[in-house]
């Protein structure tokens, strides 16, 4: 059974839009998309309702917050097991430095995106916070160059 909602070419713009520019007025994203505000309004609020828009955030810049240093941590957990995982992922996320944490199929388990203030900041990380716990078999770190966000997520055939 398929999660996805029915969406209209209406609400597929509506999301274009949103997920461009979160902070569009209701007023000016019904004018783009040529509908009323009212109806605009209850489109949106159904899109929320379905679970389609799960919310909306800032993006921050973490270097200029202090941590220019990213990376991303393949971790293996052994054994893996429910009773180890869940308290290892708490753990990951109580981290400031971590922003974000995937479950994964393959040689690793998990991989953590974060970052950090310098190279000593990430070197205790792994060897402090990660490595130390027992249930940490092997962590694999890959420092981060640069990145490049996609586009808009919109269902295939779009």
């Amino acid at each position: 059974m398929s999660d996805s909602v029915e969406l209209s070419p209406v609400d597929l713009e509506i999301l274009r839009l949103l997920q461009n520019d979160a902070r569009v007025t209701n007023k000016d994203l019904a004018a783009a998309v040529g509908i009323a505000p009212s109806t605009c309004l209850d489109r949106v609020a159904r899109l929320r309702d379905t679970g389609v828009i799960t919310g909306q955030h800032a993006s921050v810049d973490a270097a200029k917050l202090g941590r220019p240093l990213e990376a991303f941590l393949f971790v293996q957990v052994r054994p893996h097991r429910r009773p180890l995982v869940d308290p290892f992922i708490e753990h990951l996320l109580s981290l400031p430095e971590v922003r974000a944490v995937y479950h994964l199929t393959g040689p690793d388990d998990f991989l953590a995106h974060v970052a950090t203030s310098s190279a000593g900041e990430l070197q205790r990380l792994v060897l402090d916070e990660l490595t130390a716990r027992d249930e940490v078999a092997r962590v694999h770190t890959n420092l981060v160059f640069q990145h490049w966000s996609g586009g808009p997520l919109l269902p295939p055939g779009t």
